[in-house]
C-alpha cells in the first residue's frame, strides 16, 4: 500500500532521503507537490493535494530535519 497524502510524516522522512541537499524551509510549494508525487511509494491522486496538505508536510519534514 502506498503513500497517500495524508501520510505527511512518512512523505516527509521519504523526501528527507530523496533530497538530502535540500532546505525544507525553502522549498516552494510547487516543487514540495512534484518531489512528492514522483517518490516511488506515493499512490494517491494528485488533484487531492492542496495548500494545507503541503504545509503539514513541509512542517513534517522541518520537524524531522531537527
Amino acid at each position: 500500500m502506498g503513500l497517500k497524502w495524508t501520510d505527511t510524516l512518512e512523505i516527509a522522512i521519504a523526501l528527507d532521503e530523496a533530497h538530502p541537499d535540500a532546505d525544507p524551509r525553502y522549498v516552494n510549494f510547487v516543487d514540495l507537490r512534484d518531489w512528492t508525487l514522483a517518490l516511488e511509494e506515493f499512490d494517491d491522486d494528485p488533484a487531492h493535494s492542496g495548500e494545507k496538505i503541503l504545509e503539514a508536510i513541509q512542517a513534517a519534514w522541518i520537524e524531522e530535519r531537527e
